[in-house]
């Protein structure tokens, strides 16, 4: 402890006595990723993380004795390769571990379905509800697949926007070039899609997840657990126009190369912020754990100087990336009077609700920027609960009592959701205030193959659970008994499929929507920084004029899930803000 505390001390002592290229407001998985980079490209770096760990919403944190949780995000796949590969995240401590199968959902009549990246098994699994469903799965899947090709190359690069304020004349002809490019690059990918594709694609996009689904397959259960994916992480329903876009975040990501694969993190999530740090650490960059801003420092030319800390510290640098939300940055880090109005009130009156965001879809690019969202993230209307139990639960429907894990076990688990109509009742008790009587929920039990996060023989289990309203109409997350009161009614659901399951409960801890804004820092608890709504995507992301990660003031970038392409640990808005920032100090 005491070497711990003297390394504190100097690296504090090292953040007052230089001033440096450039800091990072953040410790979150964006904030590491710019860092790394930007160190990498020989700027001089600091990172300041407010809490006591870095991570951000990918933490591993052992909150129980023996049991470590990821205590947000808890499953990987969107995390893009090009950040895998150009940082040595292998190298630097990131384990993955494929799932398979992926999926599980329980039912109570005594039957099961496994779904999985082995075409044989889910042939077999589908067979026993619909022959025609196990023929049709396989068309469902490449097509969506092929969306999906389609949209990658959006990701890795930064919105075609305007330059801001004067500029030279070459430099407005280099951006127009460079914009005019971007948009041939997306024209030729529409047309070597060819019509049928787009019209499709574009059927998907703004289509109720329903009717998308009810026109492939006819079985109920298949049917509601695809459409579980459709909902995930927003108050929407599956009737809500627009929810057939989340149904390709299941083939999106990729593990090793493997696409639509979802895995596991060894040690968990914040395995992964750590290998980000630490390749991050080895390019030179300086990251201190609670250090939190305060104020962001401005000369008098209007341009950024630094940051003050929480203990009155002063630390110098003329460029400052926020991975803070939009919100908290201009609104709470940003001095009064230094922004013009016009751009406060955009910020002001963005939208960090869960009102769903699904509706008016019509704007087509927009749109292809929203579904690179990581649906398995936290977003206000949903509760994340992890548990630690003392034995695996035996699922009725699987008729087995040894207490080895079975392939039942691995993928995420479906509980409660059986049929659409069960999701949109669940849906529409959340809309008029109330969380669901009979929650959506996702389980999740990464100790089945990750033995680095609990004691031999006990298991650490996540419990994604939909729909929680933020403010709920009959009573508040602040009312313990309120809270425990939810968290049991989640525990006897799920004992209905798995007798017993209460009783292996050793501990649990519980994050709500505003449990999320006070702890992480997420305004409105919503993890994506932000609603991912019409007006609040690609080029209007966070604000219009402002895409490419600068803003009004000089010499600050935003870098976190508030810019393009929006949230989800994908390490994009990192990566794309941390060129940005060196293609500028270059010049």
């Amino acid at each position: 402890m005491w070497r711990r505390s003297f390394s504190s001390a100097s690296a504090l002592r090292e953040l007052k006595d230089r001033k440096w290229d450039a800091l990072v407001i953040g410790g979150g998985h964006n904030g590491l990723t710019a860092a790394a980079y930007l160190a990498r490209g020989g700027l001089s770096v600091a990172v300041l993380e407010r809490r006591h760990l870095i991570g951000g919403a990918a933490v591993t944190e052992e909150l129980i004795q023996g049991f470590k949780f990821s205590r947000c995000s808890y499953l990987q796949s969107l995390l893009r390769p090009s950040v895998i590969r150009e940082l040595e995240l292998g190298r630097h401590g990131l384990k993955l571990l494929k799932r398979s199968p992926s999926s599980f959902t329980p039912c109570l009549d005594g039957r099961y379905l496994l779904l999985g990246p082995n075409k044989q098994l889910n042939h077999s699994e589908i067979s026993k509800f619909s022959k025609r469903d196990a023929d049709a799965y396989p068309r469902y899947e490449d097509q969506l697949e092929r969306f999906c090709k389609f949209m990658d190359p959006l990701l890795d690069s930064a919105p075609p926007e305007l330059l801001q304020g004067i500029s030279s004349f070459n430099d407005r002809l280099k951006n127009k070039i460079h914009n005019s490019a971007f948009w041939a690059r997306c024209l030729r990918q529409a047309f070597s899609m060819g019509q049928k594709d787009m019209v499709d694609f574009t059927d998907l996009l703004l289509s109720p997840a329903s009717k998308v689904l009810n026109n492939w397959f006819e079985g109920d259960v298949l049917k509601a657990t695809l459409a579980t994916d459709a909902v995930i992480g927003s108050t929407g329903s599956v009737h809500t126009p627009g929810s057939g876009y989340v149904l390709l975040h299941h083939v999106m990501g990729e593990t090793d190369g493997d696409r639509g694969i979802w895995s596991y993190v060894e040690g968990g999530m914040g395995s992964v912020s750590m290998a980000i740090g630490n390749a991050a650490r080895e390019a030179g960059a300086c990251i201190l754990t609670s250090a939190e801003v305060s104020e962001l420092m401005i000369n008098d030319s209007g341009r950024v100087n630094g940051v003050l800390l929480a203990d009155g510290t002063q630390v110098h640098s003329s460029i400052v990336l926020s991975n803070a939300t939009p919100y908290k940055t201009f609104m709470e880090l940003v001095p009064n009077n230094v922004l013009q109005d016009d751009f406060i009130l955009s910020i002001k009156h963005s939208d960090y609700s869960s009102v769903s965001y699904l509706y008016n879809c019509f704007f087509f690019f927009a749109k292809l920027i929203f579904v690179m969202c990581d649906c398995l993230s936290l977003e206000q209307g949903t509760t994340k609960i992890n548990l630690a139990v003392n034995k695996l639960p035996q699922f009725s429907c699987c008729k087995l009592s040894h207490p080895d894990p079975g392939p039942q076990h691995v993928g995420t688990i479906h509980i409660g959701s059986e049929s659409m109509e069960e999701i949109d009742s669940a849906c529409q008790e959340a809309v008029n205030g109330l969380p669901s009587r009979r929650p959506i929920i996702e389980m999740t039990i990464p100790s089945v193959l990750d033995k680095t996060i609990s004691p031999p023989g006990k298991h650490v289990i996540n419990l994604f659970i939909q729909y929680t309203p933020y403010k709920p109409s009959d009573g508040s997350w602040t009312d313990a008994a309120y809270r425990e009161s939810f968290a049991k009614r989640c525990f006897t659901l799920i004992d209905e499929y798995a007798p017993g399951f209460s009783s292996s409960i050793i501990g649990y801890d519980m994050l709500t929507p505003p449990d999320l804004e006070r702890e992480i820092g997420l305004t409105g608890g919503n993890i994506f920084h932000g609603a991912m709504g019409l007006d609040s995507l690609f080029l209007m992301r966070p604000v219009k004029e402002w895409s490419n990660y600068k803003t009004p003031l000089q010499g600050l970038y935003l870098c976190g899930s508030g810019t393009h392409p929006g949230g989800g640990v994908m390490g994009a808005p990192g990566r794309n803000a941390a060129r940005m920032v060196l293609q500028d100090f270059r010049k």
